[in-house]
């Protein structure tokens, strides 16, 4: 039996097991990944206080020292099931586990375009993560598909190691931060098209050569990256009574969901702005108002 069981080591899971952890909670982690979550796919963070400018993985391992540095135990195994009783039970596909509270921290998932061969060809071509895939296409050109902040400084962390990055938008101006927005128009080897989107990609001998845009303009590209929204990983929850709106968990303002006891934070949650300080801020204060509840 633990006190916390937190679904999710990301910012905002780490941050609540730091606080869980000096309230004196018994407390457990659970990442069916890596931890960190999608901090790991971050090229450069430089917006979170205390750090000027900070890789995604780095950040990530600074958190991850901090759970070992502190004792706080965890378990990278996959939640597959959640029930909700008089306790707390959650299933993962290597053990059963009880607690007292739980707090969902699961973050999201990107968004593919939903194209033929698209699935078939994820990680061979169409990718979502610049960090993890960009030195795959050394020298040679791509496609960024999206226009909010992660497309637009995926497509400059990019432009360092490709030849030339085509950066599509469906709409007639991005969503991104100014200061993205400017230094991409700074870029030689990036290509702005506008109000236009990705039908199709080009496929010859089983490889991804090109995309086809809705204009009918065909795109020489070895790579495509893709930035075009997210999903909340929230399908381990089908059996649980836990309101959700789009998938995304709802919450109060001591972010404590429908359910007495069950709190979430976090990229999982449903809210206006999704930035890696107030992950983190919503975890630690999860912990704070269930504490107060002991």
């Amino acid at each position: 039996m633990y006190d916390l069981i937190i679904i999710g080591m990301g910012i905002s899971g780490i941050s609540a097991s730091i606080y869980a952890h000096r309230a004196g909670l018994k407390v457990l982690l659970l990442e069916k990944s890596a931890p960190g979550g999608t901090i790991n796919t971050i090229s450069e963070i430089e917006n979170y206080p205390g750090f000027k400018s900070i890789s995604g993985p780095d950040l990530a391992y600074k958190l991850f020292t901090e759970v070992n540095d502190l004792g706080i135990e965890y378990k990278l195994e996959e939640v597959t099931d959640v029930i909700i009783d008089k306790t707390t039970v959650i299933k993962t596909k290597n053990n059963v586990y009880e607690t007292k509270f739980l707090l969902i921290a699961s973050g999201r998932r990107p968004k593919l375009l939903g194209l033929k061969d698209e699935d078939k060809f994820l990680g061979r071509g169409v990718c979502t993560c610049a960090l993890c895939d960009g030195p795959l296409y050394k020298n040679s050109p791509v496609a960024v598909i999206g226009g909010g902040s992660s497309a637009l400084s995926e497509a400059l962390y990019l432009a360092n190691i490709v030849s030339k990055v085509y950066l599509i938008h469906r709409r007639d101006e991005f969503r991104g931060e100014n200061s993205l927005i400017k230094e991409v128009e700074k870029k030689d080897n990036i290509e702005l098209i506008l109000n236009n989107e990705v039908t199709e990609l080009v496929i010859k001998d089983d490889t991804l050569t090109g995309i086809i845009l809705k204009d009918r303009q065909k795109l020489a590209v070895k790579g495509i990256f893709i930035y075009v929204g997210y999903y909340p990983n929230t399908d381990f929850l089908k059996q649980t009574n836990i309101l959700m709106e789009d998938g995304y968990i709802l919450v109060d303002a001591h972010n404590e969901t429908n359910i007495k006891g069950v709190y979430a934070a976090g990229d999982v949650t449903k809210k206006e702005i999704y930035q890696i300080i107030n992950a983190a801020s919503e975890g630690a204060q999860s912990v704070v108002y269930m504490t107060q509840k002991r």
